[in-house]
C-alpha cells in the first residue's frame, strides 16, 4: 500500500517501507513546525522530530486505528519526546545550579570552530592542554557524540561529574584558540 490517496493509517499499519517514508513525508514539516514553536531552538526542533518518527516506526505495530488519528498518535508520541526533552533541561540547569556551573553559550563562530576542530587532525594538540579526566570527558562527549548518561556510566562517576569536566575542558580549549569566555 504505496498509494499516495492512501489513508495515514492504512499508510502507518503497512509493513512496506515506502508507504512509512510517505507517512514521514507527509508529516515531517508540521511536527517540525510543532516542535519549533515549542522549543525555539532549530536543532532540538530537529533532533526531536527524528526521535519521533523512529519511535513511531519501531512502535507502529502498536497504533490502533479505533483509538484516533494516525497523525494525532503521532503528535502525542511528539508530545512524549518533548515533555522527555524538557524534563533532561531542567534537570541539567539544576545541576549546573548545584555545581555553580554556567552555562555554555555557544555563537556561530564558536560552533564553527569546535566543528573544525573535530573535523581537524590537529585535533588532540587542542585536547592534550587537559588533564586526562577532562580530555577524556571531552573527546567523548563531543567527537564520539556520547551521551553524559553513558559516559559517566563506563567511567563510574556521576553525570555531574561528567558535564564539570566537559564544560571546564571546553572553555580551556577554547581560551586556548583565542576564544572569549
Amino acid at each position: 500500500m504505496t498509494s499516495s490517496d492512501a489513508s495515514d493509517e492504512q499508510l502507518l499499519v503497512s509493513r512496506d517501507p515506502v508507504a512509512f517514508a510517505l507517512f514521514y513525508r507527509r508529516h515531517v514539516d508540521e511536527l517540525l513546525g510543532f516542535f519549533s514553536r515549542r522549543t525555539r531552538d532549530a536543532e532540538l526542533a530537529a533532533d526531536l522530530t527524528a526521535e519521533t518518527f523512529a519511535a513511531a516506526l519501531a512502535a507502529r505495530a502498536q497504533f490502533r486505528p479505533e483509538a484516533g488519528s494516525a497523525a494525532a498518535w503521532l503528535f502525542a508520541i511528539g508530545m512524549h519526546k518533548l515533555t522527555d526533552a524538557q524534563r533532561r533541561g531542567q534537570a541539567e540547569r539544576r545541576a549546573r545550579r548545584r555545581l555553580g556551573m554556567e552555562r555554555l553559550e555557544l555563537d556561530d563562530d564558536d560552533i564553527a570552530r569546535i566543528d573544525a576542530l573535530g573535523e581537524s587532525a590537529g585535533v588532540t594538540r587542542w585536547l592534550e592542554v587537559l588533564g586526562d579526566d577532562q580530555r577524556d570527558a571531552v573527546r567523548a562527549h563531543v567527537l564520539q557524540e556520547r551521551s553524559y548518561e553513558d559516559i559517566a556510566a563506563r567511567q563510574q562517576v556521576s553525570q555531574a561529574v561528567v558535564r564539570k569536566r566537559v564544560s571546564r575542558g571546553l572553555a580551556v580549549v577554547r581560551d586556548r584558540m583565542g576564544g572569549r569566555r
